[in-house]
Formats: C-alpha cells, structure tokens, sequence
C-alpha cells in the first residue's frame, strides 16, 4: 500500500447552512509539501436574495499564497492591491499574500442568480527566503495557462506547478503540484513519483488507491518514492496535491510565518489598523480573534490516523451536513473577539465558536512551546533521492 496516512476532513457548519470541511493542518500531519491548509467548501445552494452574512469580510495575511479554485458557483475577490476579480469554475485565483495583504470573498453572483457554492481554498506556506515578498495577486484561466487533457475517462487541469512534462503558468514560490481529475466510472490512471510529498483527496464520489477505496472527503498522504494507482469507482472528482518541504511553520489565525515574533507583529499591525483594506471593500472588516497565548505551532483539528488500508465508510458528519440556504438571519457581527468564519478560524480554537474541541484535537497543545524548544515534533525525514518507479503514461496536455 503506498499511503502512509489517511484524514477525515472535520465538518463544521457555520450557521444557516454553510458548511466547509477542514483537511489540512491535521494533528498527524501538518502539511504536505507546502501546502499547509486545504478546506473543501460546499457544496452550499445559495437563493437569490441569500444575506451577505455568507461573504468572507476583508481580512488579512501574510507569508502564504492562497489558492482558491471552484467546481460551481462564483466568488468576487478584492484586495488592498486594488484587484476585483470574479472567479468561476475552472478557474484559479492565487494570492500571495507575502509582507501582507487583505481581501474579501463575497457571494454577489450567487445572491443575485442563485448557485450552488462548491471548491477548494488551499493556503501554500512560502519558503522563509520568499516570506516577506511584495504581495501579488493573478487570475488564471484557459488550457493556455492552466494545462489539460483528456484521456482514458479522465479530464485533468493542472493548477499549479508542474508535472508530468507539463507546467502552469502560475507563479510559485517552492516545487509544488495541484492537479484536478474528473473521472468517469472504471477509470484509471497512476501519480508519478515527481515529488517526495504527495497526496490524494477525493471531493466527489470514491475511489480505490492501489485498491483499497478512499470515499468523498477523505485524504490519503501517500509514500514516498512509490506510484501510486487511481480507480475511480463511479463517477469522482479527485484532487492531487504536494510537493517539497519547506520546512516548520507557525499558524496564527490567518497568518503564516517560521517566526513566532512576526506572528505577533501581523496580529498587532491588525489589532491597530494599520493594514490597508480592499479597495472599493473598506467599510467593513473581520476583527482580530480573542488574544490567546500567542502564535500556536501547526495544529489538527481534524481526525487523522496512520493507515495500511483505507475505510469506504464516509466520515460520519458529512452525510449530515446541510447543504441550502435559503435566506438565514445568522448574524456575522464584527465584535471583538468573536470566531471570522469560512476559512478565517484561529487554528487554536480547533474550528469551534466556542472554544470546544473534539476528541481528535483535544489533545493538542495550544501553548506557546518554551524558547529553544521545537515547534512540534520533527517530521520523518523523506529520502533525498527517489527512484522514479512511476508507471504512469505521460498525458497529453
């Protein structure tokens, strides 16, 4: 079996209907080559006349590039930088929020028409040389920048980085993939072994890995130096993922650093303001969380366990989880102290407005680790050669 580790993702409905599923950072597993967060939005229905409670107020972020990418539905991105930007399916927003940035993600296509809300937001950690880069942001779109093909029942589009002969033109900071396939029921097709960090999560349908089944929701981090094998067992959409460590980072709400002071600094630069907000979004804002001990070390709040097989059961939250809103008066008051929602949580709070944890998380440290001592434990190390064992046939992008 090539998968080393399998995580549920951690449904969590945000009032009236807006769930989102958390993957990444898990307890166990903290990142998978630079990509640090990974939360799986929706799918929501979202009415006509919807409140504006559901849009993502400007908020901001620094040392990480943002990557937000749809299956259905559309958001309006802007920034301090002056972007305003609507993305749809297929399409990629990278944001790299570097020295730092704010933004706002607001539903005004699905308030005005109705849509069903579904994607990935993924946050990449930047490597410590690129952590205080100028901020950027870009719009991707087409098979002239974002790669595809079409073989053997499976549609591809790579989103970022490179593989397989084939290269995004999306701007990275570290060696990195993201590929989307969608795959017709039967079909087939291998991961290569380009990258000593890799993973695979399945956001539609199941699927078997090597032949053990991976249901909707759930995320195999798979070994190194070994091909791994795709069966889709129906229709599925599967996300592919990794790349190269960029070594140990600190989370502190929405910012990402390897230096617990910088942390701090960012938080105080937004307790006081001094953070420019969106341009044409500047009346309103997420405030800074309740102060806790400080920066936390990368922390889980989603169930994960080492694994030789994989179950087909789907996590037990998400066959519950609801999926409309028709118009909920939930309110998304900015008052102090209070949790941001969407993808804004503290990872402290183990994604609960009140401060709860579940079992999977509740044993994690929250405090600050003691001068000297290490953010968390060392990650095993990863061969510095890998034999490519892959036999995967090259697609033709």
């Amino acid at each position: 079996m090539t998968a080393t580790l399998l995580i549920d993702r951690r449904m969590h409905d945000l009032g009236g209907g807006f769930v989102v599923g958390r993957v990444l950072p898990c307890r166990k597993r903290r990142m998978v080559g630079p990509f640090i967060f990974f939360d799986h939005l929706g799918p929501l229905d979202v009415a006509p006349g919807a409140p504006r409670e559901l849009d993502v107020r400007p908020h901001p972020h620094i040392g990480l590039s943002t990557v937000t990418y749809l299956y259905s539905g559309a958001i309006t991105h802007r920034d301090s930088l002056g972007s305003n930007q609507e993305i749809r399916p297929g399409e990629v927003n990278w944001m790299t929020a570097g020295s730092g940035i704010t933004h706002s993600e607001r539903l005004e296509y699905a308030r005005a028409h109705g849509a069903t809300m579904h994607g990935i937001q993924a946050w990449v950690a930047l490597p410590r040389e690129h952590e205080e880069t100028a901020p950027e942001f870009h719009h991707h779109h087409g098979a002239g920048e974002l790669p595809e093909f079409h073989e053997d029942g499976v549609a591809g589009r790579l989103i970022a980085g490179s593989i397989e002969g084939a290269a995004a033109r999306v701007r990275t900071h570290s060696p990195l993939f993201y590929l989307h396939w969608d795959m017709a029921d039967g079909a087939r097709r291998a991961l290569g072994t380009d990258y000593s960090e890799r993973a695979v999560y399945v956001a539609r349908g199941a699927v078997e890995l090597d032949g053990h089944p991976l249901a909707e929701g759930r995320m195999l981090v798979l070994q190194p130096g070994r091909a791994a094998q795709v069966r889709a067992r129906g229709p599925a959409t599967v996300m592919l993922l990794g790349g190269e460590p960029v070594g140990e980072r600190f989370i502190s709400w929405n910012f990402v650093s390897s230096s617990r002071d910088r942390l701090e600094q960012a938080r105080e630069d937004w307790r006081a303001q001094r953070m420019k907000l969106p341009v044409g979004d500047d009346r309103e804002f997420i405030p800074l969380p309740g102060r806790t001990d400080g920066p936390t070390p990368q922390q889980g709040n989603t169930r994960c366990r080492s694994s030789s097989k994989s179950s087909s059961a789907a996590p037990a939250r998400a066959a519950s989880a609801p999926r409309s809103h028709a118009g909920s008066t939930n309110s998304l008051a900015a008052t102090a102290g209070s949790t941001p929602r969407w993808w804004t949580w503290p990872i402290s709070t183990c994604l609960s407005t009140t401060s709860r944890c579940t079992p999977a998380c509740s044993s994690t440290r929250t405090t600050t680790p003691s001068a000297g001592a290490p953010a968390w434990p060392a990650p095993t190390p990863t061969p510095s050669s890998r034999p490519n064992t892959t036999t995967a046939r090259r697609p033709r992008w």
